[in-house]
Order: C-alpha cells, then structure tokens, then sequence
C-alpha cells in the first residue's frame, strides 16, 4: 500500500503472482544468515517490499524445532510482513519434507528451498549450492517439499556449482515439472562466491525456458539499474540483498519507479545515520536486548557509514564498543560533524 504522500501512479510492471499470493511490488528481500531476523524484515518491510523471506534455516535443526530455541527464532515473525516465505536448506528429501511442513505450522505462506548459498559451512555437508552437483537430489528434495505442504514451494539456486557445470535451466526444467512454483536465480556460480558480475543473459535465458514466474538477483544496486535490467530481461520480479544493507532507500526507490512515479532522490549522510540509530538500532535493542543488539548493529551501523568522510575509522571505533551508549555517542557525534560541514 503507498503512503498518502506518495499516491500510487501507473504501474509499470505486472504483480508476482505465486500461487495464491499477489505479491505487490515484486520486489523481494533476499534471504540473508544472520541478518534477516524477524525485526530486520520488519523495519524493511515499510520500505516497499512485496515479500520477506526468513534467514535460511536447517531443514535437519527444524525438523527437531520444538528443542531449537535459535532455530525457531530464525522463523519467527511479526505478523507485520505478510506474505512472508521461510528459506530450508538441506540435501536429505525426507528431512526436508519434515522441515516444511513445520515451517507451515509456524505460519510460512510460502516454503522456499536453497540451492544457492555457497558458504563453505553450508556446502562442505552438501547443502545450499553444493546440492546442484547432483541435478537428481535436487529434484527429489523439490519433489518431497511440494508434496508435504498445502502452500506455494519456491526454490533459489546458482548457476551452478562452476562454470563447467551450469544446470539452471535443467534444475528449473526439473522444478516446474514437480510442481514448484516460482524460481529465483542468482547470476553466478557457487564457486564464484559474490565475486565478478552476476550475468544477467544467464537469467534472461532463464526465463525463456520455463513457464513458471522468474526472479533475478544479483547486483542491483541502482535503482534505474535494476528496472532496466528487470525490463530487458523480462523477469517477473526481483530480488535484493547486500545492496540494501545500510541503504533500505534502495527499496523505497524502486517502489516508486514500479508505481510510476520518480525515484525519491537518498536521504542525506546525517538523516540515514538518524534513522540508523533512532529506528534500526533502537528498534533492535528493544526487541533482542542489549547484549544481542550492540554486536548486530555494528556490523549495520559499518553499512551506514558507506560514503561518509573517516567511515573506515568510525568503523574502528565502534567494532570495540559493547554499550548501546556508547555507540549511539559515537553516531551522534558525527551526525553533528557532518552538519556543522554542510553548514559552513
């Protein structure tokens, strides 16, 4: 829904539809370890995100989730972000069948599979990218997914795990086939890690070989960038990562071009940094507690330096403080710095 002060104008592209989810804008958040928690999602949300997907969980730790403290925390939601899709990785079908369908009691309006994460700790044991070494497996974990829950199964996945070896269009083929019902590709190979150009042929080519909804990922850090790769390509929607990281106007920017409108230029250095203390961070500290909050946000807080004079050293500074007021005097102080420079 837009806001009052930003009336919807023509849409410039089509809804998602995945299963019976409408899904306005098609935009997504991606699935992010150790980031995309419950408050994370929540605070994006607002932003213009159509979906929300869950941080990627252990279909093996889930199906055991009733002893899983950490494990149920990673799914847990608002209540503010419908529809909402939970990430399982695995490379057991039968394990993650179970793990669906848990995720569907816990209230997922969409279950997704992970064939794309390329973390050495999630592949060494034959999870995430690693699985689409084995083009067989993936189909029958797809397979075991669609047949344990009553809603809509989606999958992610790589191009494959090396460039000798691009399955996409064959695990998609597979995927359609068992009743998945829409694909997200992220334009690189497991072995390339987040490293070089995500190539966007591969997504467009893609699309061009399966019926059922497309989403790109992968380097779209501009909004202009991403509609004009989101047109050429012709996917049905798209999803971001690292990109919103420290930047959530990244979202609100390409909501506005979807709705027909011009793209709200970025807030100043000062005004991000106030809503990365006053919203992010205080947001975070009363949801997880102190503790939990001051090392979370640092990692955030080094995001929203980007492009700010000294960021590498108020990166420093901060990475050694354990009190949220400390922190928060830090930002502070050079919200006020970047004032006094803009007003000289």
């Amino acid at each position: 829904m837009t806001s009052p002060e930003h009336p919807e104008g023509a849409r410039t592209v089509a809804p998602l539809v995945i299963g019976p989810h409408e899904i306005w804008p098609p935009l997504i958040l991606a699935p992010m370890s150790g980031v995309t928690n419950r408050t994370m999602r929540a605070l994006y949300k607002p932003f213009g995100l159509g979906l929300t997907v869950t941080e990627f969980v252990s279909a093996n730790a889930l199906q055991y989730a009733s002893s899983a403290k950490r494990t149920m925390e990673m799914i847990d939601q608002h209540g503010l972000e419908k529809p909402v899709s939970t990430q399982l990785w695995g490379d057991d079908p039968g394990v993650m069948a179970k793990a669906a369908k848990v995720a569907r009691e816990c209230g997922a309006d969409i279950v997704d599979i992970n064939f794309g994460c390329p973390a050495p700790k999630i592949t060494k044991i034959n999870g995430g990218s690693a699985c689409l070494r084995d083009v067989d497996r993936c189909e029958a974990i797809m397979k075991a997914v669609v047949d344990a829950v009553d809603c809509p199964v989606t999958m992610k996945m790589r191009l494959g795990w090396s460039e000798d070896q691009l399955v996409y269009i064959d695990v998609a083929q597979r995927a359609q086939r068992v009743g998945v019902q829409a694909v997200t590709l992220h334009a690189r190979t497991a072995r390339q890690f987040y490293k070089g150009d995500a190539n966007w042929e591969h997504i467009k080519r893609l699309k061009e070989s399966i019926d059922i909804p497309v989403i790109g990922n992968g380097d779209l850090g501009d909004a202009h960038q991403a509609m004009a790769r989101m047109r050429e390509v012709g996917v049905d929607a798209i999803m971001l990562g690292r990109a919103t990281l420290g930047n959530p106007w990244l979202i609100s920017q390409i909501r506005d071009l979807m709705e027909g409108r011009a793209a709200q230029p970025l807030p100043s250095a000062a005004d991000r940094l106030r809503y990365a203390i006053r919203v992010h961070y205080e947001t975070m500290v009363d949801e997880l507690g102190e503790s939990r909050a001051v090392p979370q946000m640092r990692k955030h807080l080094a995001l929203y330096f980007k492009g700010i004079p000294n960021a590498a050293i108020l990166r420093e500074r901060i990475m050694h403080l354990d009190r949220a007021q400390d922190v928060v005097a830090v930002v502070e102080e050079t919200i006020a710095s970047l004032e006094r420079a803009v007003a000289a």
